[in-house]
């Protein structure tokens, strides 16, 4: 099929760009393939694409965050994923409407790198620094750092960003268990496949951006998470949990984790993709499991990363399901132009929708070949 041969040549790229090392992950056309961005990004999402970011310009707190509704704080996590949504839709510093607030975005989530004396470079805003939850914090603004550098008019903002991205990156590789990943916080003691994968985009981004990121912190990493694929292609939560069973928001996770190491074939991928299927925005098994917003958002993040990726059949028909499931959901919303959300409120919901809905923009990065 179509998504065999972009594989292939992903494949090639991944060991003619450095042995087995990182590498960029995007989406090119397959061959006969003449869908284009603005067929995909109709002029309905883009409204509510347009609608949602000036929701996070208008929300970005004063010192350049971006606040969970839990705590009312800035929340390092979501607002690098605010500061992603704004750049791929074309905002980057210095260029776009709202250039300014991505910039603000780098300021505050490098501050946050100096609040930890005990750990340099650890990305996160808790009353602790071993706070639960907080390595997802620094993953996804280790991620942010890794994707605008590179991008900042002013040099000595770019020197401290550089600075303390190399900082976190060093802090994520020590923090790798014996396993090959890691959890809430920033000690090598234990490992979920989620908070796995998060560390792993960041690892990648920051080696695209030119950080050493040593090639058996990678290999170490991709051996826990195929450690914990099951027989139905899902994946675990952790190593050994076999009993609890797959779920689709980690099992999306864990197939963009492993597209992140630089593996586009082999039976774990054509599995897990298979299992992601079930679950196709309006055409079969709905994703609800009880578990709210929250979970909706984070799963179809991950899984609209992982088809556009794998492209082919794969993109072409999963795109168009999510977008207008997205677009429906957006017009039930509260009114505020955000979408909604549980435990961790509109910006998160909000800048996960329009990653989602701005892919076929190709701006990232992390997304380009």
């Amino acid at each position: 099929m179509a998504t065999q041969s972009r594989r292939q040549f992903l494949r090639a790229a991944t060991i003619l760009g450095g042995g087995g090392a990182l590498t960029l992950v995007g989406h090119a056309q397959d061959t006969g393939s003449t869908t284009l961005s603005s067929d995909l990004v109709t002029s309905d999402a883009q409204a509510i694409i347009d609608k949602g970011l000036n929701f996070l310009a208008v929300n970005q707190s004063a010192d350049g965050s971006f606040a969970d509704s839990q705590s009312g704080l800035g929340n390092v996590a979501i607002t690098g994923l605010a500061g992603l949504a704004l750049m791929a839709g074309g905002h980057q510093p210095g260029r776009g409407r709202y250039g300014y607030v991505v910039s603000r975005a780098a300021d505050y989530i490098v501050s946050r790198g100096s609040m930890n004396p005990d750990f340099p470079g650890y990305l996160n805003n808790t009353n602790t620094a071993l706070s639960t939850g907080s390595m997802y914090q620094h993953g996804f603004g280790a991620l942010f750092l890794a994707e605008v550098y590179g991008m900042l008019p002013d040099a000595d903002k770019q020197k401290r960003l550089r600075s303390m991205l190399e900082k976190a990156i060093g802090l994520t590789r020590n923090a790798q268990n014996r396993e090959g990943g890691w959890r809430y916080t920033p000690t090598p003691n234990q490992a979920d496949v989620s908070v796995t994968v998060a560390q792993l985009m960041a690892l990648r981004a920051a080696k695209n951006a030119g950080v050493t990121v040593p090639k058996s912190v990678i290999d170490n990493c991709v051996t826990y998470i195929k450690a914990c694929q099951l027989l139905d292609g899902g994946f675990c939560y952790v190593k050994g949990q076999r009993a609890v069973g797959s779920a689709f928001p980690r099992s999306a996770a864990a197939v963009v984790g492993l597209f992140s190491a630089g593996i586009y074939e082999g039976r774990e991928i054509e599995d897990g993709l298979r299992y992601l299927l079930r679950f196709t925005p309006g055409r079969r098994a709905p994703f609800n499991e009880g578990r709210g917003p929250d979970h909706y958002h984070y799963a179809h993040y991950y899984a609209a990363l992982a088809m556009w990726t794998a492209g082919g059949n794969y993109w072409s028909e999963w795109f168009p399901a999510i977008r207008d499931e997205l677009i429906v959901k957006a017009r039930q919303g509260s009114g505020n132009n955000g979408w909604n959300g549980n435990d961790h409120g509109q910006a998160y919901s909000t800048a996960m929708t329009c990653i989602i809905l701005q892919l076929p923009n190709n701006y990232l990065p992390i997304m380009q070949k």
